[in-house]
């Protein structure tokens, strides 16, 4: 089938490359638009729990009482706040408010409450009440008076708050993927040139990367029409996309100079160059792709917008780098034929091995030799790297996330610091139906670890009752009172929902937990139909899986080691908070579950086809890491180039993901495909290619194949 596709290509590859160019084009026009249609929201609540609830029932049914802005004014000259020039200074800046984007204003002139004064009295705040009915609403009344609430005569001004830390997180991301994206760029086509040995090779994947970046923000426009996606998903866009572009462009413009050398002279050369490549790397990244893709999808599972937007634009992401790789680079390859080999840099590139034993054979016969010692010290040195996610502790996002110095992080601290409060981050009981809420306050009141409990919202159909308690918003302490507090009985006819930031974590925890078997297993079963449908065994799938679950517990051990214990947090740039937002590991988990079986379809195709032609098991093994170890590794460093970059980002999350893929993606190539995959096949012998009778029958009918290739087999099989 592909290779026909790969002759209809070549008849066609102008105007395939005409249709691209057009639909490149229309994506420049309107798929950018997507940064105007996607939400700014963190995206990290859990639709239906009983903190959403809480949130939901009280913006339906009670006033909003919350603090979206925090300013903190302080006096220049060092005068307190008590004093009439700094008195007149804070009224008058905040009477010049626009009413249309600020609902209320609450500060020390208004209420003469000493909690809005330091304890030195040198520093004031105020609170700001944004007006909107929604969060998107409000965010746009905060941008509208981001710079008014900046100035005041005489007054060093500094703002948080909610709002303002959203704002400055999605802002910090936006600007760091342009940074990341600018750093990228010439390291990755410096490497690709010294890989492939020459300018005109090493620019495809990166114009197959330029497609599919273009292309998934097209998909993720027309997503953002119909549902909510979160500005988070450019990340999974723009690496993901460009890091799947190298791995299929270094993996077909490899196979097609193979395949070019060995159709020199032959009449249409270029054409059966093309058909062979598209019929055997082209199968490899139709299956590849394919694979990614289902790992992504699994995010969707999960109601969190943040996940669901990371799986949507993965999906789309890989998608279109799959069309793009299997239509325009093959056009691109019939067009430029031989001229692909065009200003080289030096006269022989990496990954393009000759008919000899080479450096990856000799490893591949050296670990054959000692596979049961080699898998048992692969094994122990990932479990060993894994260790420490055994004691993960889990948290809330918060401005700790940004730099120090950075000014919505340097008010929280500032509050925290130096203003007297009973808690920065209450508890909030929110009661659905008509009741006494004063009554059930002094309930809870009496719950163990409660320190204070107050009606601060009362209507018709609602009310609300903060608690306050002493300690950490995210100690195991304050999750147990949480969960006290929700085991309290709730008066008759009403509906108690718990909220806050503590009660968000449990429920993402009790989502999370709830959905990741589910998820789990549909792209378990997914990704073993397919790899099964491509190399016709059982055993091969869950192998693969299994290496991919131990390079994945290692990349979490790493990520626990350094981002909730605090090592490397110097040179790496961030803040240790001692534990871990919990939707980090499972995009990390999908992400790069995906990326993995990746490189576990490229190995195994080449043995695959090795074995197919001599029947041996560690010659196979040994000719497959040969033809693809060097192309496995080179796409390896290419893509921790990609993904490196978001390391230097200044928003601690997004930092942890690139560390924690990079740390997954060195070990997976290195320590798994090169000793583990090859120690664990030759234990297992012809076992690995076994499936039973009927499942074979199966795999002979509907594999993905190419059996109907008429190609003489020696051209087929080789390499």
């Amino acid at each position: 089938m592909l290779e026909r596709w790969g002759r209809l290509t070549y008849r066609r590859r102008r105007p395939i490359l005409a249709l691209a160019l057009a639909a490149m084009i229309f994506a420049g026009v309107w798929g950018t638009g997507v940064f105007g249609a996607m939400t700014s929201a963190d995206g990290f609540s859990t639709p239906g729990s009983q903190s959403a609830e809480a949130v939901e029932v009280a913006e339906r049914s009670l006033p909003r009482d919350d603090t979206d802005v925090v300013v903190v004014y302080e006096d220049r000259a060092g005068r307190t706040a008590d004093h009439p020039a700094v008195r007149a200074a804070v009224t008058a800046a905040l009477a010049e408010l626009p009413r249309d984007r600020v609902a209320r204003v609450t500060s020390y002139y208004s209420t003469g409450s000493p909690a809005f004064l330091s304890a030195d009295r040198t520093k004031t705040f105020a609170a700001v009440m944004l007006a909107g009915d929604d969060a998107a609403e409000r965010a746009d009344a905060y941008t509208a008076i981001k710079d008014a609430l900046g100035r005041a005569d005489g007054l060093a001004v500094q703002v948080g708050g909610s709002v303002a830390a959203n704002d400055a997180i999605n802002g910090r991301v936006s600007a760091d993927i342009a940074r990341a994206e600018l750093m990228s760029a010439p390291i990755l086509l410096v490497l690709l040139v010294v890989i492939f040995g020459g300018l005109v090779a090493a620019a495809l994947p990166l114009a197959v990367g330029g497609i599919a970046i273009l292309g998934s923000f097209t998909a993720l426009h027309a997503i953002a029409l119909v549902t909510d996606v979160s500005v988070f998903a450019v990340n999974v866009t723009t690496f993901l996309g460009m890091g799947l572009a190298i791995d299929y462009g270094l993996f077909m413009v490899a196979r097609f100079r193979e395949e070019l050398r060995r159709a020199a002279g032959a009449p249409d050369a270029v054409q059966e160059a093309l058909a062979a490549t598209m019929a055997t790397a082209g199968r490899t990244v139709l299956v590849s792709g394919i694979t990614v893709a289902i790992s992504m999808a699994g995010l969707i599972l999960f109601p969190q917008i943040f996940l669901k937007s990371m799986g949507y634009g993965g999906v789309a992401t890989v998608l279109v780098d799959l069309v793009a790789a299997l239509t325009v680079l093959p056009a691109l390859l019939a067009v430029l034929g031989p001229r692909v080999n065009a200003l080289p840099v030096r006269r022989r590139a990496a990954g393009t091995a000759g008919d000899g034993p080479g450096r990856w054979q000799r490893l591949a016969h050296g670990v054959m030799r000692r596979p049961a010692l080699y898998a048992v010290a692969a094994t122990a040195v990932l479990l060993a790297v894994a260790a420490p996610f055994l004691r993960i502790d889990w948290g809330a996002v918060d401005t700790r996330v940004l730099p120090e110095g950075t000014e919505v992080r340097v008010v929280d601290e500032t509050l925290e610091r130096e203003f007297p409060r009973d808690t920065d981050v209450p508890v909030q009981v929110v009661l659905e139906g008509r009741t006494d809420p004063a009554a059930f306050a002094e309930r809870l009141a009496r719950v163990p670890g409660v320190t204070g409990a107050s009606v601060t919202g009362n209507g018709a159909e609602a009310a609300r009752i903060s608690l306050t308690y002493a300690g950490d918003a995210q100690s195991d302490a304050t999750r147990e009172l949480v969960e006290r507090v929700r085991d309290v009985p709730a008066p008759p006819g009403v509906r108690v929902h718990v909220g806050g930031p503590t009660a968000a974590v449990i429920d993402q925890l009790d989502s999370m937990g709830a959905v990741l078997p589910w998820a789990a297993l549909v792209v378990g079963l997914a990704i073993t139909v397919l790899l099964f449908l491509a190399f016709g065994s059982l055993v091969l799938p869950v192998k693969a899986i299994a290496a991919n679950l131990l390079s994945l517990g290692a990349a979490f051990g790493a990520v626990v080691w350094i981002f909730q214990d605090g090592n490397l947090s110097g040179p790496l740039g961030f803040t240790a908070t001692g534990d871990i937002a919990p939707a980090m590991p499972i995009l990390m988990l999908l992400l790069l579950f995906g990326v993995s079986m990746d490189y576990e379809v490229f190995l195994l195709s080449r043995i695959r086809e090795q074995y197919d032609r001599t029947g041996e098991v560690a010659g196979a093994i040994a000719a497959g890491l040969q033809r693809t170890g060097g192309i496995i590794t080179s796409a390896a460093l290419l893509l921790v180039v990609v993904i490196g970059a978001l390391a230097t980002s200044g928003v601690s999350f997004i930092k942890l993901i690139g560390v924690g893929m990079a740390v997954a993606i060195v070990l997976d190539a290195t320590v798994v495909r090169l000793v583990l995959v090859p120690a664990t096949m030759r234990l297992l012998g012809r076992a690995c290619w076994w499936a039973p009778g009927p499942l074979a029958r199966v795999h002979r009918r509907y594999g993905i194949g190419e059996e109907d290739d008429a190609r003489p087999r020696e051209l087929a099989g080789t390499g």
